[in-house]
C-alpha cells in the first residue's frame, strides 16, 4: 500500500519556484522602499526650505545670516517631533538663502531638493 504524502522532488520544485519569486520580489520591494524613503526626505527638505523662508521674511533676517533647525522647528515646521531622514541622513539647515541638505546625496535615489 502506497502512503500518502510529498515526495522529496515535489517539495524542491515548490522550494524552487518560491526561490524564485522571492529573487524577482525582493530587489523590487527594496528599490521601492528606497524610493519612498527619498521622497519623504525630499519632503522634509521642502518643509525646512519653506521654514526658513516664513523665519526670514518675520524677523527681516537678510540673505546669509544663520539658521538652525532651533529656530524654525517647532514654530513654522508643524510636526510633533523634529523632521529627520527616513534612511538615517542628516539634514543640514544652512544659511537663509541657501538651500538644507541631507547627508545622503549619492545611490540611485539621492535625497537632493530639485
Amino acid at each position: 500500500m502506497r502512503k500518502r504524502g510529498f515526495t522529496l522532488v515535489e517539495i524542491m520544485i515548490v522550494v524552487l519556484i518560491i526561490g524564485i519569486i522571492l529573487s524577482i520580489a525582493v530587489p523590487q520591494w527594496i528599490r521601492a522602499r528606497e524610493r519612498s524613503q527619498a521622497r519623504a526626505c525630499v519632503s522634509n527638505l521642502r518643509q525646512i526650505e519653506n521654514a526658513k523662508e516664513q523665519h526670514a521674511m518675520e524677523n527681516n533676517l537678510p540673505e546669509g545670516a544663520p539658521c538652525a533647525m532651533a529656530d524654525i522647528w517647532p514654530i513654522y515646521i508643524k510636526l510633533s517631533t523634529e523632521p529627520d531622514c527616513p534612511s538615517g541622513g542628516v539634514y543640514t539647515v544652512g544659511a537663509i538663502g541657501e538651500r538644507p541638505t541631507c547627508s545622503i546625496v549619492a545611490g540611485l535615489y539621492p535625497h537632493v531638493l530639485p
